[in-house]
């Protein structure tokens, strides 16, 4: 377990350490002449032979120096004018895993922050660190000494300069750490080991670790409550549906409800309407990316512990199959708000789980509900992998959703919700029909989901269909499962909070 330390700038350093050090490029002269009497070393010939300038990105690693420092580590953070959040974030993110690479145990982080938040820096800096090293090795094998395969050396204790901030911050910073790592770990795992079953011990867990309140709907519960939208997906499948619904309440008079619902599909095999080729059958165990996201955010509030606040976190879980119970294209269903629904597609089938969801999430009258999920390949084709889709009717939940994302470094950008879109949902023979034509997809999916929402909740809609999974990383993201939206989702709780952070 990577240990997490704040060091003031004079602390001695370890002999066997890594020092990573930022430099900006329109100081670089300086920012070396200050180092070379800290160290008491002459970097300019290395540093001028080996062409390193500090621009964004750059790193040189200068070893060995004889004694503490073994290894200097220099990171370009560009032009000073040009320092943000984000950039610190990628610096320190690129520091980690170079030092991992060189096999470092110890690494002190001495990025200078400049103008910025000396709290949200240090927070920055924590988490980047901590998840740019995370690697889910579970289903690797060993090899003959008896180490995990690929297993890469492991970051053991970072200490972290970062003067003005408090070591506080670095408890919140390894709380939302763990949701994130998490909601990877359960987008990453293969269908045959994150079902709905193992879901439901996953919320389970949650609920006795963190003292949580738990209720999990089995089909016959669901089916006392009508949700034949949700029930209709999950009957192909010989793996039982299970309904999730885990509470945080704080301690104190709440003053805030809010829910977060995530789609659930362990694994979408598109049903009658089969996917095949470039649809990556394969990849679609991430199809419960909103859930991840969802549970990851239970880990880190019920650590964090906000003041009143009242949270539920909801997920519809169950899987896509195609069977002869399964539903046929052309069948028509029952949400549990009594709307009716023409299945023109059977690959349309997360917004049928997420509908009875949303009206189960409303009859609880929260103040507010977000969803996510990986609903439309229209938003990954939209906005890429980089940024989620938002659409909300309710301007202010709009802006303090985008805020968080802005704090929490996802990329999150709202689109367009016009009501005139929703005739094309409508069907000849039921209330609505699950797709509309192929233009717009992203736009009617959300507003498909907007009809079984209660007119006095607010309520928005985060699609994370291009942002749950990358094929390269970027960031403080491995390759893989990003955990993305489970950072947004806790600073928007927390902003609700009797103790918001400072």
């Amino acid at each position: 377990m990577m240990e997490l330390r704040l060091i003031p700038a004079d602390a001695p350093l370890p002999g066997e350490a890594t020092l990573a050090v930022g430099l900006f490029s329109d100081g670089l002269e300086a920012g070396l002449t200050e180092l070379n009497a800290r160290l008491g070393i002459s970097l300019a010939n290395p540093v001028s032979q080996r062409k390193f300038t500090a621009h964004t990105g750059e790193a040189l690693v200068l070893h060995p120096l004889g004694g503490p420092p073994q290894t200097l580590l220099l990171l370009g953070l560009g032009e000073r004018s040009g320092h943000t959040l984000e950039g610190l974030q990628k610096a320190a993110a690129r520091g980690a895993r170079v030092a991992q690479d060189q096999a470092a145990k110890t690494l002190v982080l001495d990025l200078p922050p400049a103008a910025l938040d000396p709290t949200a820096a240090l927070q920055k800096q924590a988490m980047a660190v901590r998840l740019a090293v995370f690697r889910d090795l579970r289903f690797k094998g060993k090899s003959r000494n008896g180490d995990k395969k690929d297993a890469p050396s492991t970051l053991e204790d970072v200490r972290i300069i970062c003067p003005g901030a408090r070591a506080a911050v670095l408890e919140r910073a390894e709380a939302i750490c763990t949701g994130v790592e998490l909601a990877r770990e359960l987008v990453a795992a293969p269908p045959n080991v994150v079902t709905p079953l193992s879901l439901a011990a996953t919320a389970r867990k949650l609920a006795e670790d963190h003292g949580l309140g738990l209720r999990i709907l089995e089909r016959e519960d669901c089916e006392r409550l009508g949700m034949g939208s949700y029930l209709g997906v999950a009957k192909a499948s010989a793996l039982p549906p299970r309904f999730l619904h885990l509470i945080y309440r704080s301690e104190e008079p709440i003053e805030r409800r809010l829910a977060l619902v995530g789609k659930g599909l362990t694994f979408d095999s598109g049903g009658y309407n089969l996917k095949v080729g470039a649809a990556q059958i394969e990849m679609m165990k991430y199809d419960m990316g909103g859930c991840a996201a969802v549970l990851g955010a239970a880990r880190a509030i019920g650590q964090l512990r906000p003041r009143g606040v009242e949270v539920h976190f909801i997920s519809a879980t169950c899987e896509n199959m195609v069977s002869g119970d399964g539903l046929h294209p052309g069948d028509i269903i029952t949400a549990s708000n009594g709307v009716t629904i023409e299945v023109n597609n059977t690959d349309a089938e997360g917004r049928l789980t997420l509908a009875d969801a949303l009206v189960y999430t409303c009859n609880l009258k929260p103040d507010a509900v977000v969803d996510l999920a990986t609903l439309t390949g229209a938003c990954l084709i939209s906005l890429g992998d980089e940024l989620a889709g938002l659409w909300s009717p309710d301007d202010d939940l709009a802006a303090d959703l985008l805020k968080a994302a802005r704090s929490s470094g996802e990329g999150l950008w709202r689109m367009p919700l016009p009501a005139s879109y929703l005739e094309r949902m409508k069907s000849p023979f039921a209330d609505l029909k699950n797709t509309g034509p192929r233009a717009g997809g992203a736009i009617t999916a959300a507003l498909f989901l907007k009809e079984f929402v209660s007119g006095d909740v607010a309520w928005a809609h985060m699609d994370i269909a291009g942002t749950v999974w990358s094929d390269k990383g970027q960031g403080d993201n491995p390759a893989g499962a990003t955990g993305y939206g489970v950072r947004t989702l806790v600073e928007w709780v927390s902003s609700h909070a009797a103790n918001p952070p400072t």
